[in-house]
């Protein structure tokens, strides 16, 4: 659901983008709250993964493909406040670099796929996991969330385009259109989530955000006054980094955007098929980038989409993790280095 440049008046873009970049701002800040020494990797590798999952389009009906979102996916893995980061880090890589998504409507995309799809499939992960908590729960809100964020977003694209596209709509007709089909790609979008956080928790469940504090061990006080784990309950787990987590995921990555990526539907995404069929799809603009070697993923150069995908992941990788470094939070242990190090530059 990338949207291009054309579809929408100056007005509704300029104020997209101020909602993205008020949105933007707020999540850096909360992101603080997510991220530390151990958590910034992940959400880097989330991003990246996001990325090269969204290049596998896949058919939902005849003629119609539909790809990943992500947004509830990365809040579930790594945080609310992270997971709107992670995609707009995607779209700014995808826009600057593959001419994917239209730079004016860089504001949209980002408010769409990252803010909206964020808050809704956060807020019903939340919602179902605050009833149910156990490890099964967790896999199934995946699959709810991520499946009620695809039309949501879908709608809310409606709204925009009724408010200050540049064709005229007839609202209720677009809005069943782009729900109906937007539902079929939630389906997918959801089994991808599920599978994905399902595969982790199996792995690293302690690398899931949303899985946190849902399988807390029993603890008891003995006579003695100390605490004791229950006997059958899990100890507790110790804090560590993602560890061999890590390159194991970005290799994931890679193969998922260097040879899968060549098995992609070439069928036009859900709302390139509704922009055709309700004859809006004339709006759309020439990208500004259109002409370099990387746009359309390396057809433009006659680079193999499979080398651009791996070119893709590697710098949404860089760019994701630099900036998620860049705002954790610090640890005591970090501090103490920095005091030090600057008191060895002072003497």
């Amino acid at each position: 659901m990338h949207v291009p440049d054309g579809f929408f008046n100056v007005a509704v873009s300029l104020s997209a983008g101020v909602v993205a970049a008020a949105g933007v701002a707020v999540c850096l800040r909360g992101a603080r709250r997510e991220l530390d020494d151990r958590t910034a990797p992940m959400a880097g590798l989330v991003a990246a993964f996001i990325f090269a999952v969204q290049m596998l389009n896949f058919p939902v009906a005849a003629g119609t493909s539909g790809h990943l979102l992500g947004g509830a996916l990365a809040a579930i893995l790594v945080g609310p406040y992270t997971a709107v980061l992670c995609v707009a880090v995607v779209l700014l890589v995808q826009g600057f670099f593959f001419a994917d998504g239209g730079l004016t409507a860089l504001g949209v995309n980002i408010t769409l796929m990252g803010v909206v799809a964020v808050v809704v499939g956060w807020t019903v992960f939340r919602l179902i996991t605050r009833a149910v908590r156990n490890r099964g729960a967790v896999v199934a809100a995946s699959f709810v969330a991520a499946l009620v964020s695809v039309p949501a977003t879908a709608l809310a694209f409606t709204l925009l385009f009724w408010i200050g596209g540049t064709a005229p709509i007839e609202v209720g007709t677009v809005a069943a259109a782009m729900g109906g089909v937007h539902v079929l790609i939630g389906i997918g979008e959801g089994l991808i989530t599920a599978v994905t956080v399902s595969t982790v928790l199996a792995i690293r469940p302690d690398l899931v955000y949303g899985a946190r504090g849902l399988a807390a061990p029993l603890v008891l006080r003995g006579a003695d006054g100390e605490a004791v784990v229950a006997q059958g309950a899990p100890a507790p787990a110790a804090v560590r980094g993602p560890g061999w987590f890590l390159p194991a995921g970005i290799v994931v990555a890679a193969l998922l955007a260097g040879i899968v990526s060549f098995y992609a539907s070439s069928s036009p995404d859900g709302l390139e098929r509704v922009a055709e069929d309700k004859g809006f799809s004339g709006q759309a603009a020439d990208h500004a980038l259109a002409e370099q070697p990387l746009a359309d993923y390396g057809d433009v150069g006659g680079i193999p989409v499979g080398v651009a995908g791996l070119i893709g992941v590697g710098v949404t990788l860089a760019v994701g993790g630099g900036l998620f470094f860049a705002v954790r939070r610090r640890t005591k242990d970090d501090t103490a280095k920095d005091d030090t190090a600057k008191d060895e530059v002072s003497a």
